[in-house]
């Protein structure tokens, strides 16, 4: 995991403590630095998440299997007005953003708690798909598609058991 921004510590090492719970890999966490220039969109005042998606790799020397880049910029994608991450199925990349994740975007207080708990989720579905797990219509499934915060807020932090199962004989 590659933290490409300020995140504090504590926050990183609890998301990679969950995605190393939920897939049973080890999770090593790189402050990562990347220009975000180059992806920025002047016109949607966003960031390009297929772009960035595509140069996360670059963030670190180190070869991993997979890689999650974690950002604080409002991501999107041609075809959608916002996304909260992106990954390319059956790749070797995601990325994720807290920027939509945040309590304080829809005019309602902080909490650090909940921003923890989005971030969890959506950095393990996004990982999910680079698993090769496709989108599950299972409420509770993290691998449920997320349009709005209130979806990612009523699904866990876990694969269903369709989606553990796929992931056990195909995924690894």
């Amino acid at each position: 995991m590659v933290s490409c921004g300020p995140f504090e510590k504590d926050f990183l090492r609890k998301i990679g403590q969950a995605v190393d719970n939920e897939f049973r890999i080890p999770v090593v966490i790189e402050e990562g630095h990347m220009e975000l220039e180059p992806f920025y969109s002047p016109g949607r005042r966003q960031y390009d998440g297929n772009k960035l998606l595509q140069q996360v790799s670059s963030c670190t020397k180190s070869d991993y299997i997979k890689i999650a880049g974690i950002f604080r910029v409002d991501l999107f994608i041609p075809i959608l007005t916002y996304i909260f991450g992106q990954a390319m199925l059956g790749g070797d990349a995601a990325v994720a953003s807290v920027y939509r994740l945040r309590n304080e975007l829809y005019g309602m207080k902080k909490d650090d708690a909940l921003l923890l708990d989005r971030t969890i989720k959506e950095v393990v579905h996004e990982l999910g798909h680079t698993f090769g797990l496709i989108h599950c219509h299972v409420s509770s499934c993290v691998m449920r598609s997320s349009t709005y915060v209130e979806d990612i807020d009523q699904k866990t932090t876990h694969l269903c058991h369709r989606c553990r199962k796929t992931f056990e004989e195909e995924g690894k």
